[in-house]
This record gives structure tokens, C-alpha cells and sequence, in this order.
């Protein structure tokens, strides 16, 4: 059928001056919407700018802290006092087999060679734990101005932290213990933070290792029936470490309230699984072998010992509060952090 030909008069027909007055309504709607995306936008500049300056002014306070409050361990450590021998090296009530059948068997020479190479592991691990840190930091700086305050405290922490790793291996080396190595299931998940990991995994896993270490050597430091070499290890750790933490805390709430809800559903995961290699890899079993016990019936007594499941949750729970609040420990992946003992 032929269509019926368009009118060519000026006069408007219905439809015609529908869809005019459609398209002048549309108009008019996206005239009224334009001042609207555009507050909307000013805000999220606003916001960013913000958020910018803020990341720079905690920087900034962080580094003239470093520049006043730093300790050289080579200059502040008598590496060559002698280690008293009825002396711990660790309080009994934080060692893994306390309260144990295990426990009641052990001498008193025993119980303090255990403290110490239970001492010896967490420092080992605590090594294993900074070199990842600091190659996940170097990832989260590259590409970034240099000039910023931001890198310049970045790279501040990790010239800490590497002052802290090899105090950590001359304090293992003073006590004449070995230094603990993780299972290589954990080697290989450490390996793979260190080549992916940024943004929230990366200070959401660093403030587990770092908060639970915080945590046994605050205690360590103050407690004078302790080893003078831990307790002066654990002061300077401590006191650096602090800064470590804030500058953490503040950026992986920066990063939280900028991600979407699928890129917290994946960093749920990954720190979930982090903090289960965190306290799993502590005590490395070779620790028992060490004072005459078998390794693994050892282990899986430590492991089912509520004191040092409580010590691990009492050592984790400022950060475990302070992930729970950000939305990190939630649903599916609390199974995970119950079995790391943090919940």
C-alpha cells in the first residue's frame, strides 16, 4: 500500500507537534539536568581533591615524625650482651604449648628454650612478612609523582623496614636459632601478593602482619622479666612500627570508600586467606623439634590449645575490629578467619 505523502504545510500536524513538544520537554529536562551533573561532578573533584590532600598532609606528618623519631639498630643494640639464662624470651601465658599435657613435661631449661625459638620464628616470619610489604609498597609508588609526600614517607617505611628485617636476623643469629621459613604452600601465596597485590590487599594484609607483631611485642617490651635483647628489639620495632600502622590504616580506608562492591568481595578473599597465613605461619613446627619434641603432634596440639588461640585473637583484635568496620570480614569469608584463630 502507498503510504500517504507527508504534509508540506507550516502548520504542525498532532503528531508532529507531539514529538515537538516531546523533544522540547526532553530538552528542557536535559537543560534542567545539566546544572545537577554538573554540582555532581564538581563534588567528585571536590571530594578527590580532598581526599589528596588529606593522603598528603598524613604523609607529611609522618615523615617529619620518621626524621625525629627513627633508631639506628647497629648504634642502639648491645648485640654482644650476654642472654641471662633463667630469663624467657617470651611470657609463658603467650608460648604455644602453655597449658598443655605437652607443657607440664617440659623442664624449666626447656620452657625457655622454647620461648626463644618460638621468638626466633615470629622474627623469621616477620622477615618473610616485610620483604613482601616492601615489594607490594614499591608496586603501590611506581608510576607515582615522586615529589608527592605520599612516595617519599612509601619509600621512608620501606628503609625501615629494612632496617627492621635485618635487625630481626641479627637478633635470630644472637640467640643461635635458625631462621623459620613458611610452608611452601604459604611461599607460594607470598609470591603471588608480591607480583598482583595493590590497593586495599596490600595495607589490609600489612596491617594483620604488622597489628598482630605490635600487639605480642608491646607487651614483650614492657615486661622486665624478659630477655633485654627482646625487650630493646621490640621497643624499636614498636615505636617505628606505629607510624607503619597509621599511614595503613588511613590509606586502606581511602581505598575502601573508593572501590566498588565487587573489588571488596575480592579483596574479602584474598586478606581473609592472607591473615590464615599470618598466624598459621607463626610457630613453624620445627620449633618443638628444636627442645626434643615430635613436630607434628606438637603442632596439632598448639593448635587445638585455647590459650594460644585466645593469645592469636587477643593479638589480632584491634585490626579485626577495624577490618570488620570497613566491610573486609563478613559472609563467606568468616569461616577463613576463624580458622586463622582471629574470630
Amino acid at each position: 500500500m502507498q503510504e500517504a505523502a507527508i504534509p508540506t504545510t507550516t502548520a504542525a500536524t498532532p503528531a508532529a507537534a507531539t514529538s515537538s513538544g516531546g523533544a522540547s520537554a526532553a530538552g528542557a529536562g536535559q537543560r534542567d539536568a545539566a546544572p545537577a551533573q554538573r554540582e555532581a561532578t564538581a563534588d567528585q573533584r571536590q571530594a578527590t581533591t580532598a581526599a589528596a590532600d588529606q593522603r598528603e598532609a598524613t604523609a607529611a606528618r609522618l615523615l617529619k615524625i620518621s626524621a625525629g623519631n627513627s633508631y639506628d639498630p647497629d648504634v642502639d643494640i648491645d648485640w654482644h650482651a650476654p642472654q641471662p639464662a633463667d630469663l624467657m624470651y617470651a611470657p609463658e601465658r603467650r608460648l604455644s604449648l602453655y597449658g598443655t599435657p605437652l607443657w607440664d613435661t617440659l623442664t624449666p631449661a626447656q620452657r625457655i628454650e622454647l620461648s626463644k625459638h618460638e621468638v626466633a620464628s615470629i622474627a623469621s616470619i616477620g622477615i618473610w612478612f616485610e620483604i613482601l610489604l616492601m615489594r607490594m609498597l614499591l608496586r603501590h609508588i611506581t608510576g607515582r609523582d615522586p615529589r608527592s609526600r605520599h612516595v617519599q614517607y612509601a619509600l621512608t617505611e620501606i628503609g625501615d623496614e629494612c632496617r627492621h628485617s635485618i635487625m630481626f636476623a641479627r637478633m635470630i643469629d644472637a640467640f643461635g636459632a635458625p631462621a623459620y621459613q613458611p610452608a611452601a604452600v604459604h611461599r607460594a601465596l607470598g609470591r603471588y601478593l608480591g607480583a598482583t597485590a595493590g590497593g586495599i590487599p596490600t595495607f589490609a594484609a600489612a596491617l594483620v602482619a604488622e597489628e598482630i607483631l605490635d600487639a605480642l611485642q608491646r607487651e614483650a617490651m614492657a615486661d622486665d622479666s624478659l630477655q633485654p635483647l627482646v625487650r630493646m628489639v621490640s621497643r624499636i620495632h614498636v615505636v617505628e612500627e606505629a607510624r607503619h600502622i597509621r599511614f595503613a590504616r588511613d590509606e586502606l580506608a581511602r581505598q575502601i570508600a573508593a572501590s566498588g562492591r565487587p573489588r571488596r568481595w575480592y579483596c574479602q578473599i584474598v586478606v581473609a586467606r592472607a591473615a590464615y597465613t599470618v598466624t598459621r605461619t607463626l610457630i613453624n613446627p620445627q620449633v618443638y623439634a628444636a627442645i626434643g619434641l615430635d613436630p607434628v603432634q606438637a603442632h596439632a596440639a598448639a593448635w587445638a590449645n585455647p590459650h594460644f588461640r585466645e593469645t592469636l585473637r587477643w593479638a589480632g583484635s584491634r585490626v579485626t575490629e577495624y577490618l570488620r568496620d570497613l566491610g573486609l570480614i563478613e559472609g563467606p569469608v568468616r569461616p577463613v578467619w576463624k580458622a586463622a584463630a582471629l574470630l
